[in-house]
């Protein structure tokens, strides 16, 4: 068994190379051990779209039934329609086979204890107990329920349409979501122009990661020549969201997060917003300016939903696009969800998508940058990193990484926690600026490394 499956938030490898029939079984037997651990009794189990979901949701149901779990079955459902058995079902956990926005060839699973996926030392935990066979049996039962029925009505019941008719392309890229998002949405009286909808776990339109400019550029022409109020995007779980406006531009995790904060904060002052580092310094300053609070948080949406329950935060977002709102909802990351909340705000306006954000200051800014850097060392180069700007008089946010922040800009050197990488981004109000900071910070990490 490959050890490196075992990631921060969830399991993922290829399937049938690191993925075998003999360690989906053992998986599955692990998860039903580790849930029985902590007196689990009713599961569900949910599947993306991908070719070799059925076969390796078929043996984790079989291995939790075998582990004595009564577990139910939900078929082919988005992630975030998973989360919603959680709590519509009252399970006691479950897990969801996806590899989310990885290549086709890819697969894993999510595990939730309770109403909360597990991460870190937890996933961990589930190797060790393969390692060292540490398997529970008994006699479960399987059973088969509709979940999609329930989560439409949901989110169709809270979501309260303004007077304005918005016209949205809805690109699912092939993925879990827009089947089950389109009826929502025309339910809801919106005009939705739709964009490979159906479901094709090969993924033959192009790879379903609204992160990625290069898979919205059909979304973005389609907007235009539609001319269209907005364009969404769903990744492969639609547990990530992608926006364009009506000119084409796409909207950031971080911008998504102003306009839905404003709105949060407009019905609810002094609300709390969880971001993530790698957010804009924009959001920071906009949430306090209209009477809320903004907490900056570690990368990962398993450590942000943590967060969340821990602040009693109304909302928190990622630039990736997860978007978890606990106002007026459960507190999951749902691309879904969030798509009609953006669809909700724009409909009780008469402003266009790019009006909502055009006062919010422009800055200059680097996309992800990527370093190679083993698994053994990213770690204490960060640390030095942090000690090093500290000792010299900056001010560092050390929450995830070095964030070493200036009066007009920041830069962020963060260890990531799936790759043997340092994941780097800057921003500055001006581009000169922006170049200033890049230059301090790299000089010094190029000396520790």
């Amino acid at each position: 068994m490959n050890p490196f499956i075992f990631k921060e938030y969830d399991i993922r490898g290829v399937y049938e190379k690191d993925l075998t029939e003999d360690v989906v079984r053992d998986l599955g037997r692990a998860v039903g051990s580790y849930l029985s651990r902590y007196h689990a009794v009713n599961v569900s189990v949910g599947r993306d779209c991908r070719l070799s979901s059925p076969a390796m949701a078929g043996r984790i149901v079989e291995a939790l039934a075998g582990s004595g779990l009564h577990v139910t079955d939900l078929g082919t459902v988005p992630s975030p329609v998973f989360y919603y058995s959680l709590f519509h079902l009252d399970a006691d956990g479950g897990a969801m086979v996806t590899a989310s926005h990885n290549p086709a060839e890819y697969n894993g699973m999510k595990v939730a204890m309770g109403k909360s996926t597990i991460y870190g030392d937890e996933i961990q935990e589930l190797c060790r107990m393969i390692k060292r066979g540490e398997f529970v049996s008994g006699r479960g039962s399987v059973k088969h329920a509709d979940v999609v029925t329930p989560y439409i009505e949901h989110c169709a019941g809270n979501i309260k349409p303004g007077p304005r008719k918005i016209k949205v392309v809805v690109d699912a890229g092939n993925g879990t979501g827009g089947v089950i998002a389109l009826p929502i949405m025309q339910k809801l009286g919106f005009d939705v122009v739709p964009l490979f909808i159906e479901m094709d776990g090969r993924f033959p339109n192009h790879h379903p990661d609204p992160t990625v400019p290069k898979n919205l550029e059909k979304l973005i022409s389609t907007v235009k020549d539609t001319k269209a109020d907005l364009g969404i995007s769903y990744d492969g779980d639609a547990d990530r969201l992608g926006v364009v406006d009506e000119k084409g531009g796409i909207i950031w995790g971080d911008q998504l997060m102003i306009v839905f904060s404003r709105a949060i904060l407009a019905e609810k002052p002094g609300a709390k917003f969880i971001a993530e580092v790698k957010c804009s310094k924009t959001l920071y300053e906009d949430i306090p300016k209209h009477g809320g609070q903004a907490i900056m948080w570690r990368t990962g949406h398993s450590l942000i939903k943590a967060k969340m329950k821990e602040e009693h935060a109304d909302l928190a977002g990622e630039m990736s696009g997860h978007i978890f709102f606990a106002h007026r909802y459960f507190g999951y990351d749902d691309a879904i969800y969030s798509s009609l909340r953006l669809l909700e705000i724009l409909s009780k306006t008469d402003k266009t998508m790019s009006d909502l954000l055009s006062d919010v200051p422009p800055t200059h800014s680097t996309p992800e940058i990527r370093m190679d850097c083993p698994d053994e060392t990213k770690f204490k180069v960060v640390e030095k990193l942090v000690s090093h700007f500290k000792g010299a008089g900056y001010n560092v946010v050390d929450v995830d990484g070095a964030r070493v922040t200036f009066p007009d800009g920041w830069g962020l050197v963060r260890a990531s926690n799936t790759q043997p990488v340092l994941v780097l981004r800057f921003e500055a109000d001006t581009e000169p600026r922006l170049r200033d900071i890049r230059s301090l910070i790299m000089e010094k990490l190029r000396e520790l490394m």
